[in-house]
């Protein structure tokens, strides 16, 4: 019987096998394995039956006689490469996620919307094989998208991950049960729009947790669930990361960072009937009005479209790339055993 979460390939680089190149300046170059592939830059051509058979973290030779690093992508590397149809969660973001939201293997996790699949990927590896992970997402072809990048990853889609097209508001209560979900993550426009359909949902003791871009969307989501009187008091945060240079006596903070990308907020569900304690606040810091939350509507807070003909290509370029993990799986079930 196979594992439910498909297992990530090892051992030596297989036809199909994404393979990500570290060339001549430390350049990064993310290719797919095939009997007849051919790399061209400007320092040669790097055949990939050089690549084929060879252990991962070798290093190979152009017939420029440049070497290449050659290592299979990370997560992390992954997802900051493959096609998008939405924008992504970043890494520093979903190991957050994952922190805060206390995201264990056998959980069962609701998402809304899967978007590109990035955090489905984090969400699925930290399930692990008996956990299970439903994602809902309005637009088919985001979703489309994001099937082809799991598969691309992990050289399958796993059995324990279920892809719901459809909004989150009718489609949650149709597709499990009340109080028989331990997570919910939300990475949407207006989340407060699905908080009543999410407590619900949610088993008590349950995380809610909004991934929001904008400070009206955080204030707006955190009045909404504390209005309901069904969470504890809402936590929110940002991550910012920055590296650092590291060489002999060098030792300084790069010129560059990642900061803000976006606010997370998270809540605990109550037990039914449970009443939370007061929590006393100066009314002058957190009264609001209705032009307050005029500006909290999705449409002031803004969105940011994707046009269908670029959508359409980013379809085309992830279903490709499922299809050479396809043939890599393949190749792994079909060779002989060491």
């Amino acid at each position: 019987m196979t594992d439910r979460l498909i297992e990530r390939p090892s051992g030596p680089f297989r036809v199909g096998d994404r393979v990500q190149l570290t060339g001549p300046k430390g350049k990064l170059q993310t290719i797919t394995l095939r009997e007849d592939g051919e790399l061209h830059t400007h320092h040669g051509v790097l055949r990939h039956t050089a690549l084929i058979g060879a252990p991962d973290g070798s290093v190979v030779t152009g017939s420029g006689g440049h070497e290449y690093l050659a290592l299979r992508p990370l997560l992390r590397d992954f997802v900051m490469s493959m096609p998008r149809g939405a924008a992504i969660i970043y890494p520093k973001d979903a190991a957050q996620i994952i922190a805060e939201a206390d995201v264990f293997p056998g959980a069962v996790v609701v998402e809304a919307g899967v978007g590109s699949g990035a955090l489905s990927l984090w969400l699925l590896r930290a399930l692990g094989s008996t956990g299970r992970l439903v994602s809902f997402e309005r637009r088919a072809e985001f979703a489309e998208v994001a099937q082809a990048n799991v598969e691309t990853f992990l050289g399958g889609v796993p059995e324990n991950w279920d892809v719901v097209i459809g909004d989150l508001v009718e489609a949650l209560p149709a597709t499990v049960a009340p109080a028989s979900v331990d997570r919910v993550v939300l990475d949407m426009l207006a989340p407060w729009e699905c908080i009543d359909v999410v407590a619900d949902a949610l088993t008590p003791g349950g995380v809610v947790l909004c991934y929001v871009a904008t400070a009206t969307q955080l204030s707006r989501v955190a009045e909404y669930i504390r209005a309901t009187g069904l969470f504890t008091e809402p936590d929110a945060n940002e991550t910012m990361v920055r590296g650092w240079h590291v060489e002999g006596l060098a030792v300084r903070p790069d010129h560059r960072m990642i900061a803000h990308t976006g606010f997370l907020l998270w809540a605990r569900r109550l037990a039914p009937g449970a009443v939370p304690p007061e929590q006393k606040r100066r009314a002058s810091k957190s009264s609001y009005g209705d032009e307050d939350v005029e500006l909290w509507t999705p449409g002031a807070v803004g969105d940011r479209q994707i046009t269908d003909k670029n959508l359409r290509k980013r379809v085309r370029e992830a279903q490709k790339a499922a299809g050479g993990a396809r043939i890599a799986a393949a190749s792994g079930e079909t060779a002989p055993d060491a």
